[in-house]
């Protein structure tokens, strides 16, 4: 995945390398583009309203942001917010990649039957048909990706 920035300005330097890599994690891109810039961990938690020790477990890896978060720190490093997203989720871009029909409905159906998980997940009826629509999608792989799309749609609404 390459990291389109968002301005031009001041990214220039050092960018292509960067660009080319594609096995570099959020917390990677975060700490060379914050150098790029010149930023201290400090400058760049003041910028985004949060504490410098949360930037260094971002950077390393012992955190994940939010999609608040992310979208702060895609303004301050002018970054593409799209991209450090999926940088971030990479499961989502995973459940964005079409996939034959046939294994989206024998995922659908697993997961239907799976009473266990729709208990412990305390999955209503009203989201079930919801994820049913999105079975219908064709794109999902896996039972347990339902449980993600579900929690994302709960953290959206704010459940």
């Amino acid at each position: 995945m390459r990291l389109i920035p968002r301005r031009n300005k001041h990214f220039l330097k050092g960018m292509t390398s960067m660009a080319r890599t594609k096995e570099r994690s959020f917390g990677q891109v975060l700490r060379d583009r914050r150098r790029q810039l010149d930023l201290t961990q400090e400058e760049v938690a003041r910028r985004i309203k949060t504490s410098t020790p949360y930037i260094g477990h971002l950077e390393s890896a012992k955190r994940h942001p939010s999609d608040k978060i992310v979208t702060r720190l895609a303004e301050v490093l002018g970054l593409d917010r799209r991209e450090l997203f999926f940088l971030a989720n990479p499961r989502a871009q995973a459940l964005l990649s079409p996939e034959p029909e046939s294994d989206a409905k024998s995922a659908w159906e697993d997961f239907r039957k799976d009473e266990q998980m729709r208990r412990i997940h305390n999955i209503t009826g009203d989201e079930m048909e919801m994820l049913e629509r999105v079975a219908l999608l064709g794109e999902v792989r896996s039972p347990r990706d339902f449980i993600y799309i579900l929690n994302t749609v709960r953290h959206a609404v704010g459940r």
